[in-house]
């Protein structure tokens, strides 16, 4: 699983799910034991749960970073590698 970027524990991914349909750009996110799922435009919360704290650092950082997420989408779709997304300092 392509790993975008890495901030405060925060995983960021992206990847191509053989056999899903795919009509909604978006990234994954863990952190510790928790997953979540991000549209990216607009950016929104799809699926799963994070604490609150992570979940306005994430949508932060989508919001940042919004047209490289949509980049990004374009290549997963492609079956290629995304680029890395610099996280939050």
């Amino acid at each position: 699983m392509p790993e975008l970027s890495r901030f405060y524990g925060i995983v960021v991914t992206m990847y191509w799910e053989a056999g899903a349909p795919h009509q909604t750009p978006h990234f994954h996110v863990r952190y510790e034991g928790y997953r979540a799922s991000y549209g990216i435009n607009p950016v929104v919360q799809l699926a799963g749960a994070l604490p609150r704290r992570q979940q306005r650092l994430v949508e932060a950082w989508a919001e940042l970073h919004l047209v490289e997420l949509l980049a990004n989408w374009d290549l997963v779709q492609q079956n290629r590698i995304p680029q890395r997304i610099m996280g939050l300092r």
